[in-house]
């Protein structure tokens, strides 16, 4: 037997960090999850039909916007806090999360007006950012993607603008899963110190516009197939129920407060 066949094996692997790669997959794996929470079974809360909720989550938004009474955005911000209340604590945390942070960067944007004796408008704000940008989340946790494209379509949005917001949530979803593949097949392939590794992830990047582009023609060669005309229907009855009733009854209240207060 040769001598070098009998020598021990030394070999030890470089170890390499692998943060990129394992915070990308982190990121695909939020998107992912997310969407697929608001398509769940228990996607659809408080069992109030979508249409007022998206319209009565617009009419929040843009009454808030309108109003110069700093005692009526309070209101509005008690309301959605009572509303976070009834909510899962994962969702609660999430919701706030992105309230805050929008928030604290509206603060730091319009900071400089402080300096010029300006107060009153930087609170004023960032308070409108809250009260917005949480209305719309609430309505984004609590309902789901379909029962929000039924809703537009009854406000006789244009087909072409729920088709294009459709498409989007469904490919979003399987370039996801493609992506993390590709990814789970770069980490396990990259054994010691991989110098070559963002070429490789520039080369995910170049086979994921292949392969979305491959799965747009399939995509429109089926719906040729099918005869789809790109006309959207909706087969779901219109119900309305007593959780309906009290949630009209609120947000009639709010209008009223801002006629009340939202000038003052």
């Amino acid at each position: 037997m040769p001598e070098w066949l009998q020598l021990e094996e030394k070999y030890a692997v470089p170890s390499e960090r692998d943060s990129f790669i394992n915070k990308s997959i982190l990121a695909f794996l939020s998107v992912i999850s997310r969407i697929r929470a608001q398509e769940g079974a228990n996607a659809d809360q408080f069992f109030v039909n979508s249409v007022f909720k998206v319209f009565f989550t617009l009419s929040l938004a843009i009454l808030t916007s309108l109003s110069s009474s700093f005692t009526f955005v309070i209101v509005i911000i008690v309301y959605l806090l009572v509303i976070l209340s009834f909510m899962d604590a994962d969702q609660i945390i999430k919701i706030l999360r992105i309230s805050l942070l929008m928030t604290v960067f509206s603060f730091v944007i319009l900071l400089p007006a402080v300096f010029w004796g300006n107060s009153y408008s930087i609170v004023m704000i960032t308070s409108k950012v809250f009260v917005t940008v949480t209305s719309v989340n609430i309505l984004s946790h609590s309902t789901s993607w379909t029962s929000i494209s039924s809703a537009l379509k009854r406000f006789f949005v244009p087909d072409i603008f729920i088709f294009v917001i459709d498409i989007t949530i469904k490919y979003i979803v399987m370039l996801g899963e493609f992506s993390l593949h590709m990814l789970y097949a770069l980490k396990l392939r990259s054994v010691g110190k991989n110098k070559s590794k963002y070429l490789s992830l520039s080369g995910i990047a170049g086979t994921m516009f292949v392969k979305s582009k491959e799965m747009a023609e399939d995509m429109y060669s089926a719906m040729e197939c099918r005869g789809f005309s790109g006309d959207y229907r909706i087969y779901v009855k219109f119900k309305f129920t007593f959780a309906d009733f009290v949630y009209i009854i609120i947000n009639v209240g709010i209008i009223f407060a801002f006629a009340y207060l939202g000038r003052a």
